[in-house]
């Protein structure tokens, strides 16, 4: 026996709890599957909970597009669903010729993505804002932010089932195929089949789609997919990268979000404000072939070097290990910044099956964002 269903989205992130409530405002039947025993367990609650502004993204990309439309959907919601936040703003810091020309770089690129409200600040206005940060000049976004992404959740996952959806847990989506105008797939050795399947799924996103599409024509090594059909070439390699938190015990040093100058692969190890006002460090970058939280804390020293860059007063023992969280990145170590891949049936041809691969940072910003945009794709 089939199980018929009208819409299902698999991963209950962030992201795939946001694009649910979007087809499910819309009229859909919407079913969100989740494999683990609760919603959000890896990327979504493994992250520095930020509200991003927009900055570094190349401009008409869709990491620049959705998060500067998101931030404000986003500031939004959280006001009419009273979601903690708060737009604490970011300071951007950069010593020496290089680092300030850089600077200056990402001032330019953030203006091309339409983030109009940020400032250039000499050494002295720097520390008028932030006395513990050394810097010789700084780039203020005050729209910048930090989120309850767990209350975020909650919210989405509410208006998901207040229109009559379902959040299943426990439900991890096996055999994923196509057949006869419907996508089929199993579940605990149960048969179904829905018209519409957006694939959600993080860190698990292209091994839901591999029998699919790479089947008899690529393997996994490495962490990615070796692609050798036309088929298999609408999948792209997937890479693991993991990023270690330290927490600061005492009073934060910040009022604000610092980050040092990003770096190939990410935005360097920043310092961040929970909702409680307690200061976290992270995340660096190491790069792992299988999804493993464990925490290495060697990893201190690397920390406390590059945070003395920016704040020389820290104190190195009251660094103490937070969590760990893993992105899914689409080039590997030394590759280029990639950009958000949405797929629909353009991408890939198969009708009613939309793929979200490599949605890492700035995915929780732009979440609501990415739910409009994939319901315009399946409208």
């Amino acid at each position: 026996m089939t199980h018929k269903l009208d819409c299902v989205v698999v991963g209950a992130g962030v992201v795939g709890l946001a694009v649910a409530r979007s087809l499910a405002l819309a009229g859909r039947e919407v079913i969100v599957l989740e494999a683990e025993s609760q919603i959000g367990m890896h990327a979504s609650s493994r992250n520095s909970e930020v509200v991003h502004a927009g900055i570094y993204y190349r401009e008409g990309s869709l990491k620049a597009r959705l998060c500067v439309t998101g931030k404000e959907m986003l500031y939004r919601y959280c006001e009419e669903h009273r979601i903690d936040h708060q737009r604490i703003g970011k300071l951007i810091v950069a010593s020496g010729d290089k680092g300030q020309r850089k600077l200056r770089a990402i001032a330019d690129q953030a203006e091309k993505n339409a983030v109009t409200d940020l400032r250039l600040l000499d050494v002295s206005e720097v520390a008028g804002l932030e006395p513990n940060v050394e810097c010789e000049k700084g780039l203020l976004s005050p729209s910048t932010g930090i989120v309850d992404s767990h209350g975020l959740m909650t919210a989405l996952q509410a208006e998901v089932e207040g229109q009559g959806g379902e959040v299943v847990l426990n439900s991890p989506v096996k055999n994923l195929r196509a057949n006869d105008g419907e996508l089929q797939f199993e579940i605990a050795g149960e048969v179904f089949a829905c018209r519409t399947l957006v694939n959600s799924a993080g860190l698990g996103a292209q091994d839901l789609v591999l029998r699919m599409f790479g089947e008899g024509g690529g393997d996994r090594a490495h962490g990615a997919l070796q692609q050798h059909s036309d088929q298999a070439a609408a999948l792209p390699p997937l890479y693991f990268a993991k990023g270690h938190y330290f927490s600061y015990q005492g009073k934060s040093p910040f009022q604000r979000l610092i980050y040092p100058l990003p770096f190939n692969g990410g935005l360097g190890i920043h310092a961040t404000n929970d909702l409680s006002g307690a200061t976290r460090f992270g995340p660096d970058v190491t790069w792992v072939e299988d999804i493993d939280y464990e925490f290495d804390d060697s990893r201190k020293a690397v920390f406390a070097n590059a945070i003395r860059s920016y704040f020389p007063g820290l104190d190195a023992d009251k660094l103490v290990p937070a969590y760990t969280g893993i992105r899914p990145k689409l080039t590997g170590a030394g590759g280029p910044v990639t950009d958000f891949v949405i797929q629909g049936k353009a991408g890939h041809g198969v009708p009613g099956l939309v793929n979200l691969f490599g949605i890492e940072s700035p995915g929780l910003t732009a979440s609501l964002a990415i739910g409009e945009y994939v319901r315009a794709m399946l409208s």
